[in-house]
């Protein structure tokens, strides 16, 4: 405590110094104090070696600062206690008692969370209604129950208790005021009925091509993130990304733990309060989101593991423009961490065989894990025909990388010498089209030629019958 208070930058005196195994606790005053000793977690050296991690959470004062209720003020409590009393059913109400108008109007702050307002409610109830069967005390904001321990010697005949619309983390809170007698065995019928679970599912996208676009997308993004390297995901985020890393439960002793790199960066929304810290561990920008990746312990991810699911596709109605190269980009990075359960450990990297086969499959070291991931990466194709590849080749980088170009250059020439090969067609095609429009063209002249001699002889003939009969005229 000594050291911590000569480096930390806000003076502070701890309240309530106490041991927990191989932690100490205590109390501060404001949160100026909480943010400074945050500030200091890691820069002290124990004498085991270890650095100090010291953690900083919301709570409310203890019991040794908590004021207690004056007798005026459990005088006016009992009224209160009294109006929601109902003899007939031997219930009290006590819901949302910190809202009720008398102690509000008396500035009686009527907190059940506080271990002072609850053992004045508890008192209250062993000395005028020990008869009581139900009690409710939802919407009081509890979320925890150690104060309540003593409820079954206070009412020994309580048979309901509502606790809904309250703020309990787990439903362990209810052993803290067993009343120590066992349950009798329950009642079930001699034959049960099996219970099958859904299987579970695997991966799902809504297109084939969404599946390979979103498939080679997070090979690459994987590979970078588990390189060392971290830099290469700029080009993997939006320039207004935000990301945030959240620990989705408790552990009971975090500093050994083997997800204490990441508890400082932890923003649990149902453990942290603070809207300052909150906002904190937010990082905006893809600068900052990449920078705080960077920070991580370095991963080894297995791809074959990975379950993704694409929950909507939208397509926008609209203007289209067409990019050179599309590719995807990160907007909001929601990452959750977990320990992994013994099965999955059991389970990562090793490889599925993709049919059966009587030769065995050998499972590749991490050395070859590393340069397949590589090679994928660098190749573009998928971590199947990049092992291929790199087995062909004797697991020899340069001569796999090789013997990719010289097919990607094949493959290329292919490609010209069908693409010259269609526009040989289609310009022999055009040819045929223009002889047969001039063959087309000519026709129709020379019919319109014959039409014109046909005319003139016609016209010739009637004017010899015309002649003739003008002289036999005269």
């Amino acid at each position: 405590i000594s050291a911590i208070q000569n480096i930390c930058s806000v003076p502070f005196t701890p309240v309530e110094l106490h041991y927990s195994s191989n932690r100490v606790l205590f109390h501060v005053e404001d949160v100026a104090v909480a943010n400074a000793l945050r500030q200091v977690s890691r820069k002290i050296v124990a004498p085991d070696g270890y650095k100090v991690v010291i953690l900083a959470n919301p709570c409310l004062p203890p019991v040794t600062v908590q004021r207690e209720l004056k007798p005026e003020e459990i005088e006016q409590l009992k009224v209160c206690m009294s109006k929601r009393y109902n003899g007939s059913q031997q219930a009290l109400d006590l819901k949302n008692i910190h809202a009720d108008s008398d102690l509000v109007a008396q500035n009686i702050d009527m907190v059940l969370n506080r271990r002072t307002c609850m053992q004045a409610v508890l008192q209250i109830i062993q000395d005028n209604i020990p008869e009581l069967l139900s009690l409710n005390l939802s919407e009081n904001k509890l979320y925890r129950l150690d104060d309540m321990a003593d409820l079954p010697q206070k009412a020994p005949n309580l048979k309901i208790l509502n606790l809904s619309h309250n703020q309990l983390k787990t439903d362990r809170e209810l052993d803290k005021f067993k009343d120590g007698h066992e349950l009798p065995p329950p009642i079930t019928f001699d034959v049960e009925t099996p219970t099958t679970l859904p299987p579970t599912k695997g991966s799902y996208f809504c297109s084939e091509g969404l599946k390979v676009l979103i498939g080679q997308f997070l090979q690459q993004y994987y590979a970078i993130y588990d390189s060392g390297d971290r830099q290469g995901l700029l080009d993997a985020y939006h320039d207004g990304a935000c990301c945030s890393l959240s620990i989705p439960y408790a552990v009971q002793n975090p500093a050994r733990s083997s997800l204490v790199e990441y508890f400082k960066s932890s923003r649990n929304v149902k453990k942290l309060k603070d809207p300052t810290m909150r906002f904190r561990l937010l990082k905006h920008t893809k600068l900052n989101v990449v920078a705080f990746l960077s920070e991580l312990p370095k991963t080894q991810h297995d791809i074959n593991s990975f379950v993704v699911d694409v929950c909507a596709q939208t397509v926008i109605f609209g203007l289209h423009i067409s990019f050179a190269s599309c590719r995807l980009c990160i907007v909001n990075d929601q990452l959750f961490i977990r320990k992994a359960s013994n099965m999955e450990i059991r389970k990562a990297f090793v490889m599925p065989a993709p049919t059966p086969s009587s030769s065995p499959v050998p499972t590749l070291t991490a050395e070859q894990q590393e340069m397949l991931q590589n090679f994928s990466l660098q190749s573009g194709m998928n971590l199947e025909w990049s092992q291929k590849c790199l087995l062909d080749n004797d697991w020899d980088y340069t001569k796999a990388a090789h013997a990719y170009t010289q097919l990607k250059v094949s493959a290329l020439l292919k490609i010209q010498s069908y693409i010259a090969y269609c526009i040989i067609i289609i310009i022999i095609i055009i040819i045929i089209i223009i002889i047969i429009i001039i063959i087309v063209i000519d026709t129709m002249t020379l019919y319109d030629t014959a039409n014109k001699i046909d005319m003139l002889v016609f016209i010739s003939q009637n004017c010899k019958s015309i002649t003739s009969q003008a002289f036999r005229t005269v």
